[in-house]
């Protein structure tokens, strides 16, 4: 019998869940690979390989399709697609100096705070009216935020939240700018046009901080950029096929793969009181992801 509409789309959840679960593990992995990198090379050069190597799948991503590369490039909000690139290059960035500071499972969810940054920082850029339900969910996400920091006197003590929570910022930006570029821009184009603009901007950084890395390194640093496209891609699928507020919970796997891989590789603990920061931020986010459709993913 052949399948109809009503069957194909019934069955569209359940495939963008799995595109989504799917996602996650590639970038609970680019986050475990990644750290594993950032304890021996500057967080510039980390994201310059990060960019390059992501170049190939990203490309390749947007060979599929009756228009060439050069036609969909060109069909782009350039300037609203720039602001947006080099914003997630911040989170990312930020993200990867912060990762030598802090337990791997607690620097992914300090990331995650950037669902509640939007609901701070959209009735200003957007001018979008700011409901109580959402304030109220973002201040139990901060309340949370501060359980995970629990900032002490040392450098090493603040250093590692500071640069997460400017990823988390950047990461906010990059969401709220999505909601500024026009709609029908292409968004695996939008993925290749990031990682081309990220190769760009850090290879220029690399004259001022570089490590030559070993080829395990390097081969370390080439799957993290592959799988870290690859992440992003299947994300961009899952999200065109069902809406932010279906999605939401299953974003935050991504969290408990982290610490699953943080413990085996490094004996990495979560202390009762993260736990509880870490349930704090994630059911916040859900709730305002929600009430508002955003939608986020990780950082990398």
């Amino acid at each position: 019998m052949p399948t109809t509409t009503a069957t194909r789309a019934a069955h569209l959840p359940l495939a963008s869940i799995g595109f989504i679960l799917a996602s996650m593990l590639c970038f609970a992995i680019v986050d475990t690979l990644a750290k594993a990198v950032a304890l021996h090379y500057p967080a510039n050069e980390l994201t310059f390989f990060r960019m390059l190597f992501g170049l190939v799948p990203a490309f390749a991503a947007c060979c599929f399709g009756d228009r060439s590369v050069i036609d969909r490039v060109r069909r782009l909000d350039i300037k609203g697609q720039t602001w947006r690139a080099l914003t997630l290059l911040g989170a990312s960035g930020f993200f990867f100096a912060g990762l030598p500071y802090i337990p791997l499972g607690e620097a992914v969810a300090i990331a995650y705070s950037e669902t509640l940054l939007v609901v701070v920082l959209a009735p200003f850029i957007l001018k979008e009216h700011l409901t109580t339900r959402a304030a109220v969910a973002a201040l139990i996400g901060f309340v949370g935020v501060l359980l995970v920091v629990r900032p002490g006197g040392g450098e090493s003590n603040w250093l590692g939240p500071v640069l997460l929570l400017s990823s988390a910022l950047c990461g906010a930006l990059s969401i709220i700018q999505i909601k500024r570029i026009r709609p029908t821009d292409d968004s695996r184009t939008t993925v290749l046009f990031f990682t081309a603009v990220g190769t760009v901007v850090t290879a220029c950084t690399l004259a001022f901080s570089w490590k030559t890395p070993t080829l395990d390194a390097l081969l370390l640093m080439a799957l993290l950029g592959a799988l870290a496209t690859v992440g992003q891609i299947l994300m961009t699928v899952a999200f065109r096929r069902a809406d932010a507020g279906t999605l939401a919970p299953f974003n935050y796997t991504s969290i408990v793969w982290a610490a699953l891989f943080a413990y085996i590789v490094w004996g990495e603990t979560i202390a009762p009181l993260s736990l509880a920061g870490i349930a704090l931020i994630v059911g916040s986010a859900i709730a305002v992801a929600l009430q508002r459709k955003i939608p986020e993913g990780p950082i990398a």
